[in-house]
């Protein structure tokens, strides 16, 4: 295979811990001995950590410390001291377990005869700048307790630039779950395949910049344990590029980039109306129509003069009382409902459950359908039906899954086998779950965690779902691209103005300058 696109490949491939055991154990009954490939992969990890420490300005001057776990992780890291000892990096090796398994002996035994210190004393590593954690790889469940957390808060309590192998000591490796206590790394080695702990929140804090180090698993071997088509994908540039309807035709026009209604604001939140028609524009929808309490109707007009404004009957706290009766819902190819609606909204969410055509429901059409049986009420359409919820939301939605909590990967694909829908179930690693495969994007900032956004997000899918629906291809793909799409503006947005100086307006102003440099490197 071409390397561009196994490495494509390899950055959308998700695994637990179950599943690399079985894919690293087919390599074995393959032919290739264990001492084999964790020379390769610890090889790979040492000249991947020399590149690094130079962009650090690290040097061999710097007292490096390498923590030994008694598994291979473990061994992986004694081979990574030897190499980087032979580069005359000063090492110093702590290993605080008196049984490690064989091959973990054998490179402790010569690393030993080649003169380097290993040590269980805790205060040998207090003298080092720079820290390889390899005291537990992947399929830890245990909380760690003892010697061992005492080394780990230590560390973590000292100003020192750390490296974790593979996954930081102290994350479960499917949850992302803090076994009492973690390595807080600066930077991660993944080894192989992703595994779920980084795209769950719970470790996130722990793991750093994270990257993964290909030490070529067969394709094939992947493929015999996960199948053709994995259940758990990672969202890449590529992927959600490729996703977009681009380059358009030279004879398009409105009609062929559909009609979308959106049913948001109130008097109280007249900003979440327009926010979702800011999303909504910058996705080149074809025509956007805004339903809004009348009181707020020239406020929202005179932001988004392009767009159709349909004035509602109000109720005396300014929230849409119910549509015009003369709104036809067969108009559109994709209707929206939500941001900023208040909880007065029931009959209205109620009249839309009953369209013909694919629904987005956020914000408060998620309280209101709370109210609804919504496993019930979702599994009855006919039509798709999107919901983005945060984790708020989905326990008042879903609350018989809340057991379920640590792994929010599991969570929202039980929602979508029980609902039939698209569960957009936001946070720092946003999930997109069908009921027969999960998304996840890999990148975002902390800088959306702020009002609006959801908006902004609700807003630019529904804007992108109406030409692929006129097409008639599959909508879940572009619910990954606007996910991903939302996300690099908010990273593009924090770069250039801090993760302080996003809100959600000035979000919508970088949605076009973060999606520009994709756009450009696919079409030219």
């Amino acid at each position: 295979m071409n390397p561009q696109l196994r490495t494509e490949k390899l950055q959308q491939i998700v695994v637990t811990a179950e599943q690399m055991r079985n894919i690293e154990n087919r390599i074995f009954s393959a032919g290739i001995p264990v001492a084999a490939l964790m020379e390769k992969v610890a090889g790979k990890i040492s000249q991947r950590l020399q590149t690094l420490f130079l962009e650090k300005q690290i040097t061999p001057q710097n007292k490096i410390g390498i923590l030994v776990g008694p598994g291979h992780n473990g061994g992986d890291a004694l081979v990574v001291a030897r190499e980087l000892y032979f580069q005359d990096y000063s090492i110093v090796i702590y290993s605080p377990f008196l049984r490690r398994k064989e091959l973990t002996e054998a490179h402790a035994k010569y690393a030993a005869s080649l003169g380097i210190p290993i040590s269980s004393n805790l205060e040998e590593l207090q003298t080092c700048d720079v820290l390889v954690d390899g005291l537990f790889g992947f399929g830890l469940e245990r909380p760690i307790t003892g010697e061992i957390a005492t080394t780990i808060n230590t560390i973590n309590t000292g100003n020192k630039f750390v490296v974790s192998i593979d996954l930081p000591s102290g994350i479960h490796t499917d949850t992302g779950e803090i076994l009492e206590t973690a390595i807080r790394a600066n930077f991660t080695l993944c080894l192989g395949l992703w595994k779920q702990a980084f795209l769950q929140d719970p470790g996130l804090d722990y793991i750093g910049i994270a990257e993964l180090i290909d030490f070529d698993i067969p394709l094939t071997d992947i493929t015999a344990i996960l199948g053709e088509s994995p259940l758990l994908n990672r969202i890449t540039s590529s992927t959600a590029i490729n996703n977009l309807p681009l380059p358009r035709p030279a004879n398009h026009h409105k009609y062929k980039n559909g009609h979308l209604l959106i049913i948001a604001g109130s008097q109280q939140y007249t900003g979440a109306a327009i926010l979702a028609g800011l999303g909504a524009r910058a996705s080149g929808i074809g025509m956007l129509s805004i339903a809004v309490p009348n009181s707020i109707k020239s406020l929202v007009s005179s932001a988004l003069p392009e767009a159709l404004i349909i004035g509602c009957p109000e109720t005396d706290n300014g929230a849409i009382f119910k549509l015009p009766e003369n709104i036809d819902l067969r108009r559109y190819q994709t209707i929206a409902c939500g941001p900023g609606l208040t909880s007065e909204a029931q009959p209205i969410l109620e009249r839309i459950l009953t369209a013909n055509c694919p629904l987005i429901l956020d914000a408060d059409a998620l309280n209101i359908l709370a109210k609804l049986n919504p496993v019930f009420t979702l599994s009855s359409r006919q039509s798709p039906t999107i919901i983005t919820p945060h984790l708020g939301e989905f326990k008042r939605l879903f609350p018989e899954l809340i057991e379920l909590e640590k792994n929010q990967i599991t969570l929202a694909k039980q929602a979508a086998e029980l609902t039939g829908a698209i569960i957009v179930l936001k946070g720092a690693r946003t999930c997109i779950a069908t009921p027969n495969q999960v998304w996840i994007n890999p990148n975002s900032t902390p800088a959306l965690g702020r009002g609006g956004s959801g908006d902004v997000l609700t807003g630019l899918l529904a804007g992108l779902l109406p030409p692929i629906i006129l097409a008639e291809k599959p909508i879940e793909p572009i619910v990954n691209t606007a996910v991903w799409w939302h996300s690099q503006a908010g990273i593009k947005a924090a770069l250039e103005r801090t993760e302080l100086g996003v809100d959600a307006y000035t979000l919508t102003q970088y949605l076009i300058p973060a999606l520009t440099p994709f756009v450009e490197a696919k079409l030219y």
